[in-house]
């Protein structure tokens, strides 16, 4: 039998070499032999139809959400066909979801005075899952805008409503234990004393919250430092999803980003960075980028910026307004002094320098020269009036 490379199946289905090598693992490619560490693929194999396509007219997009939890964080619980997310919102029946559905789109794609505007309005709704999701989303939007005092303000309205759920009520303290551990996880702040373990609500969540959920745990894990750990939360969801669900494996990918950078194992960071990437792109989904720019940043600079220098452009925004308003809640609640007075570039080689980098490491990571890396330390550690690596621990994230 004639068989030809991912490469080649990929041009030829006009997909990308990732899907193609996920429907070989998948059992989804009839005839696919593995060959050492590459697929063969069948010379007349068919290409696989993709599951979140809909027999239905382009103009009504099949819904994949499950009946439980309506109205929780909707598009994030949408299977939708990358490049067809704005068109899958604007065809929800149901006003509010729909309006939630939009808030989300808004906030992913780094516009958080949208997101406010659909949110602020959702915030007394009756509906606890249109209420919760409301929070969560208005609650970091403010984060970019600097309204911090709005942001304690959706945060409390959901640690009272984690404080007064009943155990009669499964499905409710569920969705609170999921929205109550993204808000804290994702600020870096202890979770409430109430929540509910993970082997409680995990389970009874719908498939796309569950993703979501499990990079919440993915990333409190790397907060641990158990990178390994962290890494095979990852791994197991990717590979054990049957649809793919854009927002949750975008943040999923950011996350074993990290990981592996903090492995420094290099390629592997830059595939799931890729891959994240060609997963937001089509929909322009680039507030997560913007998000974890902290040990993505040089990697950002050398793989996206060069390609696309706006989107760039735009990532570093988001992180500029959206890590002011997070120190502002971080670090009076914990104590720590996460600086606020370094560029995006000094932070994330002082970062790296804290870690026990070496500057030719830094420089090879980040495409910069030696002296480049030099310079920026040296002015890190200047405006933090520090004398030693060792002490710009107290200033960034490890």
């Amino acid at each position: 039998m004639e068989y030809i490379t991912v490469r080649e199946a990929a041009q030829k289905w006009n997909i990308s070499e990732r899907l193609v090598q996920k429907y070989c693992v998948t059992g989804r490619v009839a005839g696919a032999k593995k060959f050492g560490n590459a697929w063969g693929i069948p010379y007349g194999a068919a290409k696989p139809e993709d599951p979140r396509k809909s027999q239905q007219s382009p103009a009504a997009p099949r819904r994949r959400q499950t009946m439980s939890f309506p109205g929780l964080m909707p598009l994030m619980n949408t299977a939708f066909e990358p490049g067809k997310c704005l068109e899958y919102v604007n065809n929800i029946s149901d006003s509010l979801q729909r309006r939630v559905a939009f808030a989300e789109y808004y906030y992913f794609r780094g516009q958080p005075e949208k997101a406010i505007e659909a949110t602020e309005v959702l915030l007394g709704e009756p509906n606890v899952n249109i209420r919760l999701s409301a929070c969560l989303i208005y609650a970091y939007a403010n984060l970019a805008v600097g309204r911090t005092q709005k942001t304690r303000f959706a945060l409390t309205m959901v640690e009272e409503m984690l404080t007064e759920v009943s155990e009669k009520q499964p499905e409710k303290k569920a969705a609170l234990s999921f929205i109550s551990s993204a808000a804290a996880v994702l600020l870096h702040l202890p979770l409430p004393e109430k929540l509910s373990s993970i082997q409680e609500f995990f389970p009874m969540l719908p498939p796309g919250i569950r993703m979501f959920a499990l990079y919440v745990n993915a990333h409190y894990t790397y907060l641990q430092k158990d990178y390994q750990k962290s890494l095979g939360i990852v791994e197991a969801t990717l590979n054990m999803q049957l649809e793919e669900y854009p927002i949750p494996s975008i943040y999923l990918h950011l996350v074993a980003v990290m990981d592996y950078m903090s492995l420094k194992q290099m390629d592997k960071a830059k595939e799931h960075l890729l891959a994240a990437w060609e997963i937001a792109k089509p929909d322009d989904l680039i507030e997560g980028f913007g998000e974890h720019h902290g040990l993505l940043g040089g990697m950002l600079e050398a793989i996206i910026k060069p390609e696309y220098p706006q989107d760039f452009k735009r990532i570093i925004d988001i992180t500029y307004r959206f890590s002011a308003g997070w120190r502002r809640i971080h670090n009076p609640y914990t104590g720590h002094d996460v600086a606020d007075n370094l560029t995006t570039t000094e932070f994330a080689a002082s970062m790296l320098a804290a870690r026990g980098w070496t500057n030719k490491e830094i420089a090879d990571h980040m495409n910069i020269s030696l002296n480049t890396v030099k310079w920026h330390i040296t002015n890190a550690m200047q405006k933090l009036n520090v004398e030693s690596r060792q002490e710009l621990k107290k200033y960034v994230l490890l």
